[in-house]
């Protein structure tokens, strides 16, 4: 009977090790998928913030251009 619940436990601790390991991993890769799409979002609000930029130049530009006429 001894050895029957030995057995029970290993396999329930080797069930938990294994689980936290999973969690670990789901954990880690969830960080990395932020840090990247962090990083994706920070590219693409200063693309947005250059072509703001060029279109604000631009119409400042019309605005001369319609001025002179």
């Amino acid at each position: 009977m001894d050895k029957n619940i030995g057995e029970q436990l290993n396999k329930a601790y080797e069930a938990y090790r294994q689980a936290c390991m999973d969690r670990d991993h789901a954990v880690k890769e969830l960080q990395l998928k932020t840090e990247n799409y962090t990083q994706q979002i920070r590219e693409q609000q200063e693309k947005i913030e250059l072509q703001n930029s060029i279109i604000a130049k631009l119409k400042s530009q019309l605005a001369a251009l319609n001025a002179n006429r």
